[in-house]
């Protein structure tokens, strides 16, 4: 009987110590958190890419998508890019949102705090707008 018990204890003991695992790396719940701007004002977003089979019949179907703004390009530089926002909830939001890609042309990586100055950039050739076809779910949680 005393075996048993301390056998317990050691289970109980390394489920005390070891990592959850899979459960605290699940892009669901507070996982998913990120930073993001919305005209010049950081927030917290909390971010799931949908299933890939479904990314096509979305965007096809539902004309309300907001686009968030990222650059793959700026991270590789080095650049902490922090997504930017096209809406948020109260000026034309849509929990969907269609990512866009900012490609740097004339100009270094950089980060941008609105869609007003990424449109504006864009509008001058500085940058160039490659939308993909991955769609998240996403929803401002809170301000930085």
């Amino acid at each position: 009987m005393k075996r048993s018990a301390a056998l317990a204890l050691v289970v109980l003991a390394a489920a005390m110590v070891l990592p959850a695992g899979p459960l605290a790396a699940s892009p669901n719940g507070s996982a998913g958190d990120m930073p993001a701007y919305y005209d010049g004002q950081l927030f917290t977003i909390n971010f799931k890419q949908q299933p890939s089979g479904g990314e096509a019949s979305l965007l096809t179907h539902n004309g309300s998508i907001n686009t968030i703004y990222m650059s793959d390009q700026a991270e590789a530089a080095g650049v902490m890019f922090s997504s930017v926002l096209d809406a948020i909830q109260g000026d034309g939001f849509n929990p969907l949102w269609q990512e866009v890609q900012i490609v740097f042309n004339t100009v270094p990586p950089q980060q941008f705090f609105s869609d007003n100055q990424i449109l504006a950039a864009a509008a001058a050739g500085q940058i160039t707008l490659v939308p993909t076809t991955e769609v998240y779910r996403c929803s401002v949680v809170g301000t930085k």
